[in-house]
């Protein structure tokens, strides 16, 4: 088991040598990324499409959700704050759970492997800003395209578990999350979350040390992350070192001001009635978009083409999902994969027959089990929550 990652240098050095510009990158089956893009390669990554480096923002390209559980190297990457952890030695690092307990807690990594029932659960990590660049009119903030998530098997341990050894006090509200990033000035606010006490102490949250069978990249929180199934990554808090069990609600900017929704169904307002009453931003909202085929992709004409993509939700499971050939005009049913669980993404196929030469605009809209779809306008001012049916234009030739 590693004790260090490697020092900040290092880590700078080797991240601004992996940053290429490139008008289109062509990656696995001459996939293409988005263009005007910059690629980047940072430290224990593949190349991943660059949105900032400081605090290294990296998108996942298309083609790797043609895999159902995405690669550790390929799984997009997201900080708040740009002093993040960059090493850790696993002699010195604890987990510690505090506050309105009983009896506090310090525990080692090896601590939380040996002493806890390990538990396993697929689950997607999606920002909450996923698709923002899509948004019309358009918002500021990040340009997310699709790939800001990401469909992984975590393993650790359950939450609740950490907070029975330490002996929740009667009166708990919430339990408050921060990791080993910190703010670059006093005036910032240092990144700390905060769930609900019945939350934290649900059996499918988890404290995670492995992600697809290994340990966690740095950039996607070694050595533990939290992991709230259903819920945006905003919640996922990375390098988590502290949880903290407090008797009143948590005021913290990131939970009061930032990543706040308003307090509707779909998280919907306009931008010429923007909502007063808003709320943080909790479960996913259905969607689904397409992996095959790409934006621009051109299609030889009097064949088959198989079409896929992927469907997910809060965990209520996708009942279905549609495809339109004709822009809307008509709908068909595509093929539902197996579920691999509740919180994991879920695959669609549809097979078309590429006849008549030209552009062609696709559309794929998703069902769940409750009856929630996607929407045809969907728009708020953050940017969050995108649950708007997507579409992919191609070329037939």
């Amino acid at each position: 088991m590693r004790n260090t990652q490697f020092n900040r240098r290092t880590f700078l050095s080797s991240s601004a040598a992996g940053i290429v510009a490139a008008a289109v990158s062509r990656g696995e089956a001459g996939a293409a990324v988005p263009p005007q893009m910059p690629m980047a390669r940072f430290p224990e990554k593949t190349d991943l499409i660059l949105l900032t480096d400081r605090a290294p923002q990296l998108e996942t390209p298309l083609h790797y959700f043609r895999q159902d559980l995405t690669p550790n190297d390929a799984f997009y990457v997201r900080w708040h704050l740009s002093v993040i952890p960059t090493t850790v030695d696993l002699r010195t690092f604890r987990l510690t759970v505090g506050g309105h307990v009983d009896k506090p807690l310090s525990l080692s990594l090896n601590d939380l492997r040996t002493q806890f029932e390990p538990v396993e659960t697929i689950a997607v990590n999606q920002c909450s800003g996923n698709g923002r660049s899509l948004f019309e009119p358009q918002i500021p903030g990040g340009q997310w395209q699709q790939g800001a998530m990401g469909n992984a098997r975590w393993k650790g341990v359950r939450l609740k578990d950490l907070l029975d050894r330490a002996g929740v006090r009667a009166g708990a509200v919430d339990v408050s999350l921060n990791g080993l990033d910190s703010p670059p000035l006093p005036t910032v606010n240092d990144f700390v979350k905060s769930l609900d006490i019945d939350h934290a102490r649900d059996v499918e949250t988890l404290v995670a040390y492995e992600m697809n069978g290994k340990e966690l990249p740095m950039l996607n929180g070694f050595p533990v992350r939290l992991v709230v199934p259903g819920w945006y990554a905003t919640y996922w808090v990375k390098a988590l070192n502290e949880i903290k069990v407090l008797p009143e609600k948590f005021d913290g900017y990131w939970m009061t001001k930032a990543y706040k929704i308003p307090n509707n169904a779909t998280g919907i307002e306009t931008p010429d009635a923007l909502a007063t009453d808003l709320i943080p931003i909790n479960r996913f909202a259905v969607h689904s978009i397409f992996v095959r085929p790409e934006p621009g992709e051109v299609i030889r004409a009097g064949g088959r083409y198989a079409m896929e993509g992927l469907a997910m939700d809060s965990g209520v499971g996708i009942r279905r999902v549609e495809v339109s050939d004709d822009a809307g005009k008509s709908w068909k049913d595509a093929k539902l994969d197996a579920e691999l669980g509740k919180y994991s993404w879920r695959r669609w196929r549809f097979d078309w027959t590429a006849g008549e030469r030209g552009s062609h605009r696709f559309l794929v809209r998703a069902t769940n089990a409750a009856g929630d779809l996607q929407l045809e306008k969907h728009w708020n001012h953050s940017g969050y929550m995108r649950m708007t049916i997507e579409h992919v234009d191609v070329t037939v030739a």
